[in-house]
C-alpha cells in the first residue's frame, strides 16, 4: 500500500497522507452459537463499538505523530474491516441486492457531500478533473484529486476498500461457509503471491488488488465471529498460532523495511499478517464490556465515535490541514503565543480534535439522512 506520510509540524503547512483505518458505522451482535456478549440498549454489541472508537482515535493519532510502531500497538485497519466483515454477515441474513443498497447509502452519501465541499475546494486551487472524477460518485476506483487536496483525498482507499468487500460478500459468505477454516487460512495467500510471486498492477486496479488481498482475512475473520466459528476454536490453539503469526508479520516489517522505516502501512504481507494474528486474539477472547454503560461520560463519547465513524473518518485529515492555519493566525496574538505551546504537535493535535467536532457538528447529520433516521446535530 502506497501513501505519502506526513507530518504534524504546525507551520508550515505539509500536505501529505498515510492511508488507515477505518470506518463503518453500525455494529455486530454475537453469533447464535457461540457465548453471548454483552450488550446495551439496542442490542448493541459495547465491545465492538470500543473497539471501532479506539481505532478512530488512533487513525488521527497517527496522522499526527506518523509514529510507525502505533499499527503494531492497535492495527486499526485489520479491525475496522473485521468489525464490518462480522456486521455483513449479520446482515446478509435478509436479501443480499437490499443489503448492498443499503450499504452504497449509508457509504455513499456522507462521501458526496465530503466530494461536494473538497471538490469545489480543489477546483479553486486550480485542479481541472477529467472523466475519472466518476470515481467520485462511485468509487470502485480511487478517487482523483490534486496536490493541494491530496492529504484529504488520500484516505478515500478505505472507503474504496470497503465497498469492494460489501459488493464480494455474497460470494465470498457462500464460499466461507462451505469450508471455514479452510477458506480461512487460503486468504493470506493472494497478499502472500502479490508480495512474493507476481507484481502488483499499476494503478487503480493494483491498488485495488493489493489493499483487498491485505485485509481479506480480517473480513473473513469478521465472518467467522458472526457464524460461531471463532467461538468453536479452542483457546490453545489460538493463543499458539496467533502469535506465531503476528511475529512472522514482525520478522517480514523488519527485514523489508521501506526508507528504513517498519511502519506497517507500507510494508503489506506484514501488515496482513500482523493484523490476521492481533484480530483474531481480540474476536476470540472478548471481555466482559458492560463498564461503558455505568459511565455516562465514557457511554456517552463511544457512542459519539460509532454514529459518527464516517463522518470522523472523511474529515479528519481536513482538519489536522485546518489546524496549520489555525495555528498561524494563533501566533499572531501576543496573549496565545506567550501562553500557549503553539509549537507543540499535541497542541495541533488538540486543535484538530477541536476541528473533527466542529465537522461532526456540521455534516455528522448526513450520516442520519443515509440511515434514513432524523438528523440530529449531535447523536
Amino acid at each position: 500500500m502506497a501513501g505519502a506520510h506526513r507530518r504534524g509540524a504546525p507551520r508550515p503547512s505539509p500536505p501529505a497522507e498515510e492511508r488507515s483505518a477505518p470506518v463503518v458505522t453500525g455494529t455486530p451482535v454475537p453469533a447464535p452459537c457461540g457465548p453471548p456478549v454483552p450488550t446495551g440498549r439496542g442490542g448493541r454489541d459495547r465491545y465492538f463499538d470500543a473497539l471501532r472508537a479506539v481505532a478512530l482515535v488512533r487513525v488521527v493519532t497517527y496522522h499526527t505523530f506518523e509514529w510507525p510502531w502505533l499499527g503494531l500497538v492497535f492495527p486499526s485497519m485489520g479491525v475496522m474491516f473485521a468489525l464490518a466483515g462480522s456486521l455483513m454477515a449479520r446482515s446478509l441474513e435478509r436479501p443480499a441486492a437490499q443489503v448492498i443498497r443499503g450499504r452504497l447509502r449509508r457509504l455513499l452519501i456522507p462521501l458526496w457531500a465530503f466530494a461536494l465541499v473538497l471538490g469545489v475546494a480543489m477546483l479553486l486551487h486550480g485542479w481541472r478533473p477529467g472523466a475519472d472524477v466518476l470515481y467520485w460518485v462511485l468509487p470502485v476506483g480511487d478517487p482523483p484529486g490534486d496536490a493541494w487536496g491530496e492529504q484529504a483525498w488520500a484516505v478515500l482507499w478505505y472507503l474504496r476498500t470497503y465497498l469492494w468487500f460489501v459488493l464480494l460478500s455474497p460470494l465470498l459468505l457462500r464460499g466461507f461457509r462451505i469450508a471455514p477454516l479452510p477458506v480461512l487460512a487460503l486468504s493470506l495467500c493472494p497478499v502472500l503471491l502479490l508480495t512474493t510471486v507476481w507484481n502488483v498492477p499499476d494503478g487503480r486496479l493494483g491498488s485495488a488488488l493489493s489493499d483487498l488481498s491485505v485485509f481479506l482475512f480480517c473480513w473473513l475473520l469478521g465472518f467467522a465471529h458472526r457464524e460461531g466459528v471463532l467461538d468453536r476454536l479452542r483457546p490453545a490453539a489460538v493463543v499458539t498460532s496467533a502469535p506465531v503469526v503476528m511475529a512472522a508479520g514482525v520478522w517480514w516489517a523488519f527485514h523489508h523495511r521501506i526508507d528504513g522505516s517498519y511502519d506497517l502501512d507500507d510494508i503489506p504481507l506484514a501488515q496482513a499478517l500482523w493484523s490476521a494474528g492481533f484480530v483474531l486474539l481480540l474476536l476470540r477472547f472478548r471481555p466482559h464490556f458492560g463498564w461503558p454503560a455505568r459511565h455516562a461520560v465514557a457511554d456517552r463519547v463511544v457512542k459519539l465515535f460509532n454514529a459518527r465513524a464516517v463522518t470522523v473518518y472523511l474529515w479528519h485529515e481536513v482538519a489536522l490541514m485546518a489546524s496549520v492555519p489555525v495555528l498561524d493566525l494563533m501566533w499572531n496574538v501576543p496573549v496565545l503565543e506567550r501562553d500557549l505551546p503553539l509549537d507543540s504537535v499535541w497542541f495541533q493535535f488538540a486543535v484538530a480534535w477541536v476541528l473533527i467536532l466542529a465537522a461532526v457538528a456540521l455534516f455528522g447529520w448526513i450520516e442520519d439522512l443515509a440511515a434514513k433516521r432524523s438528523p440530529r446535530l449531535l447523536p
